[in-house]
């Protein structure tokens, strides 16, 4: 269902008696208070009905339908739209699995449009609830505890790259390395890099709403939390830094590896083709005598000459000892 949850919060405290969008709309008008409506891939006319309510933009949403958005922070008026990259780590394939989430900010509404499993903004919703002095500072707040989630959920993925790369690093230089080595340093260059496009436009995200703070109310202590997730995807930031690095460094020495790896398999089928053409070259020298020899036409020389025989013989012993000891100084034997 793309409504996964709608409510109405007065002074920090959700409205029970609300059930629907239209329920919402009409109860924020009522009170004042702040409506947070929570969407999972919705469909236009879904999406457009909260629009035309709270008077979103049409280019915001836009972006929100169509998905594949990079990480941003645009004001239209009094409304905020901000484009998040998610990203989750998945145990099981040990693979990174990257998500978007879009918040749309207003004086009295929340609207979150998720395109991935993550962030469980039911999390955030419960964190919220049970902090009713946090949540009564308005829409700011909300935008915040999600920020901190989805930085939050930054953590696990930060572990299992960290896992995974110790692995790579054990399997370069054991007994194992070989070219499928090289297909999953490369496939997890491309999700560190998957990583670092959803953590580093954070930083001016945050930032900016920072420096934004005073010039549109925002409470001093919200300004203070959204300084501590700056901390947290700066940290973050750096180890996506540092992976891309090691994984880069990975990759030349596998690199390195295998060619050595192919030159010594190359050297050691030189050697082999040496010897074997050094004994083709030994047999076949008295293959060629005895060939001579064994042509039958009536003149020719040493035919009647009582040594021909042993002179034929000895002729094939001492060229296959020439070629013998030339091969052998040459190292081919």
């Amino acid at each position: 269902m793309p409504v996964i949850d709608s409510a109405v919060y007065v002074d920090g405290v959700r409205r029970p008696d609300v059930v629907g969008l239209d329920q919402t709309y009409d109860v924020t008008r009522a009170t004042g208070g702040v409506a947070w409506i929570g969407l999972y891939r919705p469909t236009r006319d879904e999406l457009q009905s909260v629009a035309d309510e709270f008077g979103l933009h049409h280019l915001a949403v836009e972006d929100a339908l169509k998905g594949h958005q990079r990480s941003k922070l645009e004001r239209y008026g009094d409304t905020l739209f901000v484009a998040l990259r998610t990203a989750r780590y998945i145990d099981e394939t040990e693979t990174v699995e990257f998500g978007e989430l879009h918040v749309f900010i207003g004086p009295q509404f929340v609207v979150t449009v998720r395109h991935a499993e993550s962030p469980d903004l039911g999390l955030v919703r419960d964190r919220l609830e049970n902090d009713p002095a946090l949540l009564s500072k308005g829409p700011e707040a909300i935008l915040y505890a999600v920020l901190d989630e989805v930085v939050d959920e930054y953590e696990p993925v930060i572990a299992g790259l960290e896992n995974d790369i110790d692995e790579i690093e054990d399997q370069l230089f054991g007994e194992t390395a070989h070219e499928a080595l090289t297909r999953r340093i490369y496939d997890l260059s491309g999700e560190v890099i998957g990583f670092q496009r959803a953590v580093q436009p954070l930083v001016t995200i945050i930032g900016g709403l920072q420096r934004g703070s005073d010039k549109y109310g925002v409470d001093l202590d919200l300004s203070h939390h959204l300084g501590d997730v700056l901390d947290h995807v700066t940290r973050a930031g750096e180890r996506a830094d540092a992976f891309r690095s090691l994984l880069d460094k990975a990759l030349q020495a596998q690199s390195t590896l295998i060619t050595r790896r192919m030159t010594e398999v190359s050297v050691a089928q030189n050697e082999q083709i040496k010897r074997i053409t050094s004994w083709a070259a030994i047999l076949f020298a008295p293959t060629l005598v005895g060939t001579v020899y064994g042509m039958n036409f009536r003149f020719m020389p040493e035919l009647q000459w009582v040594w021909g025989y042993p002179f034929a013989l000895l002729l094939m012993l001492l060229l296959g000892l020439g070629l013998y000891v030339a091969f052998k100084r040459r190292d081919w034997l």
